[in-house]
């Protein structure tokens, strides 16, 4: 048997490896410019470095969160030289909770972020600009968010529960019990909803709570063991006090403790109410919304003799206020569950103009039997993945106009070259402020044949 030459191998051609930064380690770094999530980004020593909580220009302090190959992920410890754009963070947790990642940077400028951002991809990645940039669509910047999901952990060493949001690039838990960023009707009830967990009698058996807040308030608990009959009064009190409804969630889907409960949320501008269920997908900025459905419906300009289609429809939110416009309405959702929904929600609502149908969006249309009679204008709102396959397949349903709504610039962007191949032209486009203190773009775009 041949000897083996141990460490020839593998022993590096030429050259020699950087050493690895260690995690921890603090760096004095100057900002060159914002990268599209919103952090600052730095080329130092052959790196690409990413520091949240940094602004363009400013001379930082960094500790190092994490390191592989050439980049080298960061975030702001003491700020050296302040941008001028720099105002004081309104919540105390900012830098070390992962929700909000741009408070620093005043409301305006988080709009001018993003609608950079929109342009960027649209340019870079379609070439194409739209024939008009639409105005910003957004609300107030703080107490908007209607429903939050709270992160819920026990400390085996400390012997003791942990209770709020993930810290930044970690899984840590950073304990919070006042969220600028809730609603109001929220607000109390995180304040209280640590001490009350913490008297749960087996606090290693609780996954996470959501907190909801439509046209009734809900406190849903995940829990991964049966709850005792004393802590189940001690849940029911917190609700009753809070006047919230209580949802468990243990083997099988969440259910209310008081049976035959709903949750919903208004459309008020169409007189609808939408009932949904934890776990559905729902909007979580009502006041944006609202404004996004009324524009939406606008710029697709639908006539009461046309048949529009809906994809990606969820519960409704986009079909139900197009139904008390159009002749029909075709709307089309991935999730059987949410179908079913949607139609109870349609019949709740007295419509009876539009059919809901199950399919995989991910795969081409031109087979599915309502898409045969062809449309007159199509409303899509699909998730970050986009729909590359459907909007492939567009031109073949006869649309003469499109009104793309996205989460996700970077697969708009790349749906946005189907169309164009297609005969479509972008008329306008414009961001969608859903997420404030937060980097996270999402924009709504309208197409036009010919």
């Amino acid at each position: 048997m041949a000897k083996h030459e141990r460490g020839l191998r593998f022993q590096p051609t030429g050259g020699s490896r950087a050493p690895q930064i260690p995690v921890g380690k603090k760096q004095r770094l100057t900002i060159e410019r914002l990268a599209n999530d919103g952090r600052g980004i730095v080329f130092f020593e052959g790196r690409t470095w990413f520091v949240n909580g940094a602004l363009a220009g400013e001379e930082i302090e960094a500790r190092v969160l994490g390191a592989h190959g050439k980049i080298v992920e960061a975030r702001t410890e003491r700020v050296l030289k302040a941008s001028e754009l720099r105002r004081p963070a309104p919540c105390a947790h900012f830098g070390r909770c992962g929700g909000c990642s741009v408070q620093h940077l005043p409301h305006d400028e988080q709009l001018a972020l993003k609608q950079r951002m929109l342009a960027e991809q649209l340019t870079r990645v379609a070439g194409v600009e739209p024939q008009e940039w639409a105005a910003p669509l957004s609300g107030p910047e703080f107490g908007y968010r209607r429903r939050a999901r709270v992160a819920v952990r026990w400390d085996a060493k400390a012997k003791q529960l942990e209770v709020g949001f993930r810290a930044v690039a970690s899984q840590d838990i950073v304990a919070v019990d006042d969220c600028p960023v809730l609603v109001q009707a929220l607000q109390p009830i995180m304040q209280r909803l640590p001490n009350m967990l913490r008297r749960l009698s087996k606090p290693q058996a609780l996954g996470h709570v959501e907190l909801f807040s439509g046209s009734s308030i809900a406190v849903l608990l995940r829990h991964m063991a049966p709850l005792s009959e004393a802590d189940l009064q001690v849940l029911k009190e917190f609700c009753t006090f809070h006047d919230a409804q209580l949802w468990l969630h243990g083997e099988g889907q969440p259910e209310p403790v008081e049976p035959g409960q709903a949750l919903g949320f208004r459309l008020a501008a169409w007189d609808l109410e939408l009932a949904y269920r934890p776990g559905d997908f729902v909007q979580v900025n009502a006041g944006v919304n609202d404004a996004m459905v009324a524009q939406a419906l606008e710029w697709l300009a639908p006539k009461a003799e046309e048949r529009v289609l809906d994809l990606f429809c969820g519960l409704g939110n986009f079909a139900l206020p197009l139904a008390k416009q159009v002749r029909e309405v075709v709307a089309v959702e991935g999730v059987q569950a949410m179908v079913e929904r949607a139609a109870q929600n349609a019949v709740s609502n007295n419509l009876h103009n539009v059919q809901f149908f199950q399919a995989d969006l991910s795969q081409p249309l031109t087979d599915a039997e309502w898409a045969k009679q062809g449309f007159s204008a199509v409303l899509l709102d699909p998730p970050r993945d986009g729909a590359l396959e459907v909007v492939r397949k567009l031109a073949t349903l006869g649309a003469k106009r499109l009104v793309y709504v996205s989460c996700n610039p970077a697969t708009l962007a790349r749906d946005t070259v189907e169309l164009v191949k297609q005969g479509y032209r972008l008329k306008r486009a414009g961001i969608l402020d859903m997420f404030p203190q937060t980097a996270h773009v999402e924009a709504m775009a309208l197409f036009e044949a010919g």
